[in-house]
């Protein structure tokens, strides 16, 4: 049995694909604005990702760290669950977004039209919480997505990189929290040793050269946004295409955690991005200030 209180989390938004399993979808306030016209996610206009039609899910609810700015709970973190397929997640995936959305067919915001596009996704953000290389069979996951049609964008923590390695997402996204081990190991807590970890993720950038990657920096004020040319080195190191700097939001259970002086203006955030671009062959391409997160490109 799946030893996690979902009853919390359901009415929190999440629609589970079993009893049995973490597996689950939660559209995201972006996916909802978008449905209305109100205004799409600042991935629309970095990557051209349709937010109304773009599903945020998760395989799994396990997680290998427990990151002090984390929007989840950690009094709902899951112990044990039964894995299921690959392919019952594809074929039924479609079904919970539309259940999770369904009260916006009767909205006036909303034209029948728009609500049948997403009704049919077309991108899938596996994001929603977890580390989802925690779930064994995610290459064969996202292989699946890819075969019915849909992109795929991969968020890790690079704790696992032996599971990375086979994951070929439309974009994997590589969170980078720390400029160095220290304080790797105060922010993101990971649960097994912090030296250990720490390679891992380094482990893992190395694996972003040549593929379509970025590297997420979540800035948080008064914590990690120290040492660019830390992050200019690794980042450098990686090859990863795409680089965001995003700033810390106090939203979620983080709020218990954190303060909401941690969260950086967004001039902060696009001083910080200019910072490591000195230090680094990559270059401000974009900006967004509501979501509070710029764009570094590799420089041609």
């Amino acid at each position: 049995m799946l030893s996690v209180p979902c009853d919390a989390l359901r009415r929190q938004g999440y629609q589970f694909f079993s009893t049995r399993s973490s597996a689950a979808v939660k559209p995201c306030l972006w996916c909802k604005s978008d449905l209305r016209s109100r205004g799409a996610c600042y991935k629309y206009q970095f990557y051209g990702i349709e937010s109304y039609r773009c599903v945020q899910m998760t395989p799994t609810l396990r997680c290998t760290q427990r990151c002090l700015y984390c929007w989840r709970s950690f009094e709902h973190e899951v112990t044990s669950e039964e894995e299921i397929a690959p392919e019952e997640i594809v074929s039924r995936i479609a079904d919970l977004q539309k259940r999770a959305i369904a009260g916006f067919k009767v909205s006036s915001d909303v034209s029948l039209e728009r609500f049948s596009e997403a009704a049919r996704p077309k991108h899938v953000a596996i994001s929603l919480a977890g580390e989802p290389t925690c779930y064994s069979h995610l290459p064969e996951l996202i292989d699946l997505f890819h075969h019915e049609g849909c992109t795929t964008f991969l968020v890790s923590n690079g704790t696992r990189p032996w599971v990375l390695e086979h994951c070929r997402p439309t974009q994997m996204y590589l969170s980078l929290s720390a400029p160095d081990q220290e304080i790797y190991r105060r922010l993101c807590r990971p649960k097994s040793d912090a030296s250990e970890s720490w390679e891992r993720v380094q482990e893992s950038l190395d694996l972003l050269g040549g593929r379509r990657s970025a590297v997420r920096i979540t800035l948080i004020h008064g914590i990690n946004d120290c040492s660019p040319e830390r992050y200019a080195a690794m980042v450098q190191d990686s090859g990863a295409m795409f680089v965001e700097v995003k700033g810390y939001m106090y939203l979620g259970f983080s709020r218990r955690r954190m303060r909401r002086e941690n969260m950086p203006e967004h001039h902060e955030v696009r001083r910080f991005a200019e910072e490591i671009s000195k230090y680094a062959d990559y270059c401000i391409a974009d900006e967004n200030e509501k979501s509070r997160v710029a764009l570094l490109r590799r420089c041609a």
